[in-house]
């Protein structure tokens, strides 16, 4: 059993047990969320697909932990210039335990 699910912007593949990483929530470690923009739903026989999303269905998580992903360089250069800028960037995540799949 497994849904699409949407949130900030982006879409997620949630099983039961499964631990997943969203972009950054504002919850707790131990707090529950609830997501009910699902856009497709498999029980493992039939799959339902919304339009836009499937009715009655949700996914029930719990907040893990948060932390930061590993460190990405930008690096602009324009050469001949003299114009190079190096930064570095952190992504900040919420890695949440998928604890059920409700499909409507």
């Amino acid at each position: 059993m497994y849904a699409i699910f949407r949130t900030a912007g982006k879409q997620f593949k949630a099983e039961p047990g499964r631990l997943v990483k969203l972009p950054t929530v504002d919850a707790e470690p131990g707090a529950k969320l609830t997501f009910d923009e699902v856009l497709l739903g498999s029980d493992g026989t039939a799959i339902q697909a919304g339009t836009p999303l499937v009715k009655g269905a949700k996914v029930t998580a719990e907040v893990v932990r948060h932390g930061k992903e590993k460190k990405i360089i930008v690096f602009k250069m324009k050469r001949r210039k003299g114009y190079a800028r190096k930064q570095g960037h952190r992504q900040k995540y919420t890695e949440v335990r998928i604890d059920s799949v409700v499909l409507g």
